[in-house]
């Protein structure tokens, strides 16, 4: 009941709240010229930024422009034009299959009690 419940809540296709929320979060990502990749924080999860490592260095180095395109949009209390926001693809994800394999690598260590490949804590 509850898995039903949780999934209906969260897909757009089925709940209005939820497509309303995700066409939201597209305008607002559309604006900056980022996509939803782009908000995971590499110092906040060491598993992200083990598969940013892993990606090729295009990937990253797009990504890298992205965020600074959006700081310097922000910092300067700007948009993307228009012709620009249209063409943005918020939601293409480039880090979820790498960050699974990541996450796959790192729950099969400790089911192994093997040594980990990066320690889990934050300096």
């Amino acid at each position: 009941m509850a898995s039903t419940l949780s999934k209906w809540l969260v897909d757009p296709k089925r709940n209005p709240l939820a497509a309303l929320h995700m066409n939201t979060i597209k305008t607002r990502l559309s604006r900056y010229g980022l996509r939803y990749d782009d908000l995971h924080d590499p110092m906040y999860d060491l598993d992200i930024k083990e598969a940013l490592d892993r990606l090729p260095k295009q990937v990253v180095d797009a990504r890298n422009q992205r965020l600074k395109r959006a700081m310097d949009l922000s910092m300067k209390h700007e948009y993307l034009p228009e012709d620009l926001q249209a063409m943005q693809t918020p939601f293409r994800p480039y880090l979820q299959d790498m960050l699974a394999l990541v996450q796959r690598e790192r729950a099969e260590r400790e089911a192994l009690d093997a040594l980990p490949l990066y320690q889990r804590t934050l300096p």
